[in-house]
């Protein structure tokens, strides 16, 4: 089955909201078709020492009601889950104020050279983002009363992290899974692939509660995770529906497949429905008349 999205979400800007004993979420004001309500940032402790999670959008109001959260307490970390302009710009901003440092798999960079026609396909890159460390699959960070250990989820980008929240089993999800929406894969940097590995390394993780940057949390994560798998595969199989009609772009196929879906997502949409067309013709199940691309046409195998 399919996961069911919740499109009903509200949450304050701009004010520390409690979402269990060691999880604070502040909601930034930047929504659009593509961040939902807002980019949410995570404080995560409750005593003397936070790490922030995702500070956000280049917003300093939104910065400042992050530091109205941490109050008389300190940041110990700034995690960025990847390098997308409403996750990780303001971390600069952030550690310039408080002295924390930041903390990411790698600067922004392509996942996949090539292949792709020149086309610009991506959309969003935080080019200019910097961290002072760069951590791996598995490193840990404690903190007072808190334990978080970063998993290397590429797939939304090569550089996505998530992180596990121990003492709750619970998983800062980024842009790896959404409660509202699905995830926009989007060449070069962005890999279906190794999205689909990506989520079944989150199935065995088996966390309780899921939170992403943007939206509601998860609370059952196991089935919506696996609905997620089948959601994607249906399109997949969606795709080699439509071609047996014949060769197609992918501007055709997109006018088919999300005739339903708000016209200002469809250039994302076309994204990761290339993407799955990249995947399909490595797979040798479907051709494509040049490297596969926006402009290209494709075929089955």
């Amino acid at each position: 089955m399919s996961p069911e999205f919740i499109q009903d979400f509200k949450a304050p800007y701009g004010k520390a909201e409690s979402l269990s004993p060691l999880i604070t979420r502040v909601l930034c004001e930047n929504p659009s078709p593509y961040t939902y309500t807002g980019t949410g940032t995570y404080l995560v402790g409750n005593n003397s020492s936070l790490a922030v999670i995702d500070p956000g959008p280049m917003m300093p109001e939104h910065g400042e009601a992050i530091l109205r959260a941490v109050g008389d307490r300190s940041i110990s970390h700034i995690l960025v889950t990847h390098t997308h302009i409403d996750h990780s710009p303001l971390s600069a901003w952030l550690s310039e104020r408080t002295g924390a440092p930041i903390y990411a798999f790698s600067t922004h960079g392509a996942g996949r050279k090539g292949g792709l026609d020149g086309e610009d396909v991506e959309a969003g890159a935080d080019t200019h983002f910097k961290p002072d460390y760069l951590i791996a699959d598995g490193h840990v960070f404690t903190g007072n009363g808190w334990t978080l250990r970063a998993i290397h989820t590429p797939g939304h980008t090569a550089n996505h992290l998530c992180f596990m929240l121990e003492e709750e089993k619970a998983l800062f999800v980024g842009d790896h899974i959404m409660g509202w929406a699905t995830t926009v894969i989007a060449p070069p940097d962005g890999d279906m692939r190794a999205y689909f590995a990506s989520l079944k390394r989150v199935t065995k993780e088996a966390p309780s509660v899921l939170y992403p940057t943007h939206g509601p949390k998860i609370e059952n994560a196991a089935p919506f995770v696996r609905g997620i798998i089948t959601h994607r595969r249906m399109r997949e199989g969606q795709i080699l529906k439509h071609l047996e009609d014949g060769p197609m772009d992918i501007n055709m196929m997109v006018s088919r497949m999300y005739k339903d879906v708000d016209v200002r997502l469809h250039p994302a949409a076309a994204r990761s429905v290339l993407a799955h067309l990249i995947a399909l013709v490595d797979e040798g199940r479907v051709k494509a008349s040049k490297p596969p691309s926006l402009s290209a046409l494709f075929e089955l195998g």
